[in-house]
């Protein structure tokens, strides 16, 4: 299953990155491509969730289930959608009392090959834009510090 990992450097805690990615709700507010979500269970540790992607005239729906270890990781496994398989994990490592390292991976599988070969060049772009949003958004919600995110290949 192809996948994609990036690994950014913070300053901001750990809990506020936990915070941020967790808060599905949000996601159409500061995400590209994202047109709506809508959370269908949520608890402490578990959340069932719907989201709308949406790219020019193409709009599909994904169900995800998210498992929550606060304020460590956040795994989303894939339920249903237009995919074969679509997971991602989110670790959130305390580096100073302000800052964090953050890990980002994710792993699909098209259903159809041909596709899932096109569409992989297509998916890694938008990966890297996603997560320059949620660095955006985090600047905007918890301030820009005097350091900024670093990339980690």
């Amino acid at each position: 299953m192809p996948g994609i990992r990036e690994t950014r450097y913070m300053p901001y805690s750990a809990e506020q990155m936990y915070d941020l990615v967790a808060d599905v709700d949000r996601y159409p507010e500061f995400l590209p491509w994202i047109a709506a979500t809508r959370v269908k269970s949520d608890s402490e540790t578990e959340m069932v969730a719907d989201m709308l992607v949406a790219f020019k005239a193409l709009r599909e729906k994904f169900t995800s289930r998210v498992v929550k270890t606060r304020p460590e990781e956040i795994r989303v496994h894939y339920v249903d959608g237009p995919l074969q398989d679509l997971d991602n994990v989110w670790h959130f490592r305390p580096t100073g009392e302000a800052s964090c390292e953050v890990d980002f991976s994710v792993d699909f599988k098209f259903r159809n090959a041909l596709f899932e070969k096109l569409a992989g060049q297509f998916f890694d772009r938008a990966f890297r834009k996603m997560v320059a949003a949620f660095e955006t958004r985090a600047a905007e919600l918890y301030g820009s510090s005097s350091s900024s995110a670093t990339s980690v290949a």
